[in-house]
């Protein structure tokens, strides 16, 4: 089995020592991923925002490897505020729509300067 490490150029990535996403023979592995601006870099102060963020970047991982959302099986969520919740759950509810995953929702602190959400995926790879 040969490992695919996928690299978004973030300082972050090489500053921990990680990958944007490991592709393996079954799967695609996305880090956890915060929502900044992809335009200007800065963080939006709105939860549901930093979540639309989160899905674009990762909609893009996904593509890259020939998959879409309805391939993802895992999610994971993190908030660093409990009123945020429904609104972040409005978003994954238009994201994954009629092929929801398993899903995991945790409070607690992002070490990313100004981010509420942290999202991370799993998604199988389609058949080639």
């Amino acid at each position: 089995m040969d490992l695919k490490r996928i690299s978004s150029g973030s300082r972050f990535e090489e500053l921990a020592a990680y990958s944007r996403a490991v592709v393996d023979d079954l799967y695609i592995h996305v880090s956890g991923t915060v929502g900044p601006n992809p335009e200007t870099g800065t963080m939006p102060e709105d939860a549901a925002e930093q979540a639309r963020n989160i899905v674009r970047l990762l909609a893009g991982v996904l593509a890259a490897e020939g998959a879409d959302f309805r391939h993802v099986v895992r999610n994971r969520v993190f908030l660093t505020d409990p009123s945020d919740l429904m609104a972040v759950a409005a978003v994954l509810r238009e994201t994954f729509g009629a092929s929801p995953p398993a899903n995991t929702t945790l409070i607690n602190g992002i070490p990313a300067p100004g981010a509420k959400v942290e999202i991370e995926i799993t998604a199988r790879r389609p058949a080639a």
